[in-house]
């Protein structure tokens, strides 16, 4: 079984300069889209080639307080209101200022287990496929899990 075969044609892309509340957007349109949950989207340029990547998890950690900890040991200290103002901040930051930058992609030839081992090891959720230098579809960790549990279970 080959990346081909498991690899996911439909998904979804950003560009560097769209802000991070566009992205938040788009990550809601396509769960929807899709059916499932995306957690992560392929940031690519002008001529369609990949940037970057980013995830909810990208999104979060920028906009994590950094000094969280000491919040509740802060008594005039008002939550709601700190985050309110920080998220009112974050909704013009550009998708290129927060994503990941340094990206690995998968040929379409690339056999399951040494996709699997890739996702381990590099602690790798989703694997964009491509050839030509264009991304032609999306592996995602659980579709790797499911094929070889499928495999398992026959």
């Amino acid at each position: 079984m080959l990346a081909r075969d498991i690899m996911d044609t439909r998904f979804h892309t950003l560009k560097p300069d769209e802000t991070v509340a566009q992205a938040v957007k788009m990550f809601q349109t396509a769960s929807r889209e899709e059916g499932k949950k995306i957690f992560g989207l392929i940031v690519v340029d002008d001529a369609d080639r990949v940037v970057g990547m980013l995830s909810m998890y990208d999104i979060l950690l920028f906009i994590q307080p950094k000094h969280m900890k000491i919040w509740g040991e802060m008594e005039d200290l008002e939550p709601d209101r700190l985050f309110n103002d920080l998220l009112g901040k974050v909704k013009g930051i550009q998708v290129g200022d927060i994503m990941t930058t340094e990206v690995v992609t998968i040929g379409p030839e690339m056999h399951i287990l040494s996709i699997s081992d890739l996702m381990i090891n590099k602690h790798i959720r989703r694997l964009p496929v491509s050839e030509d230098g264009r991304i032609t579809g999306m592996v995602y960790i659980s579709d790797v899990f499911y094929h070889m549990l499928t495999q398992f279970l026959d």
